[in-house]
């Protein structure tokens, strides 16, 4: 279990109090990740997540991670609901950490999507986009840019059958060039062993993404090169230099395929 930071009943009962929650029923540990503490508070008020940051965590940082969720759940789109202390502040201090607190979210994670829950990834990574530009276009080198989540990876994603329930972690959110974050969901969700991307994973995230937001000219021209630069990123993040050249010319390659003719996939 992944609990760095054992809280005592005075540091409970303090979160409780700061965020206005009463009836505190149980406080369970989660393993979550490895690099913060994480705990599922029960409350009268309902469910929420409590995280306890062991270290990188600045309060403006989730200032502002909480000011892109608010503007997701007003929007309709699922992520946590920022929880603020009862004096407005998206922090708190708590047995020696910064604490931050969110609404619990139902669903689990994946590591082997269907082409089902492929699409419904893509149609909520462009919603994301679409929501965050606030209808303010931007380019740069002729492609639309704008916020990105900044970590889509599949333990930041969670599923209801083959319907995305929620999606984490925004604490990496920034602005780039939108294909950026669509080259590295493909990568990241698509890759079979040899570097290559599933076709079928692949088409369905596309399909999905131009359900909502559909891809400029100039950005399917320049996504093969951005998938190879992901994948490459990737291979080389992971220490395996051996195949890292290969497996990026594969998943170029196959991206080619899923990007010409884009066709609906078959349902999962």
């Amino acid at each position: 279990m992944a609990v760095f930071t054992e809280i005592s009943d005075e540091d409970r009962n303090s979160i409780a109090a700061a965020y206005g929650m009463t009836s505190l029923s149980s406080v369970i540990g989660i393993a979550d990740g490895d690099r913060e503490t994480t705990y599922l508070f029960r409350t009268a008020e309902g469910e929420f997540i409590v995280t306890l940051f062991e270290n990188g965590a600045e309060p403006l940082d989730l200032e502002r991670a909480f000011a892109t969720m608010e503007t997701l759940n007003n929007s309709g789109i699922p992520c946590p609901k920022p929880t603020r202390t009862i004096d407005g502040d998206a922090t708190f201090r708590a047995a020696g950490r910064l604490v931050a607190v969110v609404s619990f979210v139902s669903g689990s994670s994946t590591n082997d999507p269907t082409p089902g829950k492929c699409k419904s990834l893509g149609s909520l990574m462009a919603r994301i986009h679409m929501t965050l530009q606030g209808g303010k276009k931007r380019s740069l080198n002729e492609l639309p840019a704008g916020p990105l989540h900044g970590a889509l990876i599949p333990s930041n994603v969670f599923f209801l059958g083959d319907d995305v329930s929620g999606v984490i972690n925004f604490r990496l959110r920034h602005d780039d060039v939108l294909i950026s974050e669509i080259a590295d969901v493909l990568v990241g969700w698509a890759s079979l062993p040899s570097g290559a991307l599933e076709e079928q994973k692949a088409r369905a995230i596309l399909a999905g993404y131009e359900s909502v937001r559909l891809l400029t000219e100039a950005e399917t021209a320049a996504l093969p090169a951005f998938v190879l630069a992901s994948a490459a990123s990737r291979y080389a993040r992971a220490n395996d230099k051996t195949y890292l050249l290969d497996a990026a010319i594969r998943a170029f390659e196959s991206v080619i395929g899923a990007v010409v003719g884009k066709t609906e996939p078959s349902p999962a």
